[in-house]
């Protein structure tokens, strides 16, 4: 079964998923947030998910960012909607930040680094990859 983590922004949502051994994570997609149950629904159907991953925003203190009550939200609308896939918030300090430098380095133009779905998408890989790596040790 697959695990799947979402970077939730106001504007888009970057969806990243594992294989279904869990080993690998890969950017899925990104899809507006009016259109994500739908998007979530259709993708349920023919994949198997064991669990959420919400990425948390926090600022540098650990306290909850300005953007914390709109992921609360979403957290609580896919435990709603999808109540037999256990949700779980993980820290997303610096995804961003590390995505934008993911696509600095895999020498893709300014043009891919402004691309806000590309590190929307690259910031939920890269928030399931760390989550991952933290369940394993």
């Amino acid at each position: 079964m697959r695990i799947m983590a979402f970077d939730y922004g106001t504007k888009r949502i970057g969806i990243a998923v594992t294989d279904p051994l869990q080993i690998i994570a890969t950017g899925l997609d990104t899809v507006h947030p009016n259109k994500i149950l739908d998007f979530l629904k259709a993708y349920l159907q023919t994949e198997q998910v064991e669990r959420f991953i919400v990425g948390e925003p926090k600022q540098m203190d650990n306290t909850p960012s300005q953007s914390a009550i709109h992921v609360k939200g979403f957290a609580k609308l896919l435990k709603k909607t999808f109540p037999a896939i256990p949700v779980e918030m993980f820290d997303e300090r610096f995804t961003s930040k590390m995505a934008s430098a993911t696509i600095a380095q895999s020498g893709m133009g300014k043009k891919a680094r402004q691309n806000k779905e590309l590190v929307d998408n690259i910031s939920a890989v890269i928030l399931l990859q760390s989550w991952m790596e933290k369940k394993i040790y």
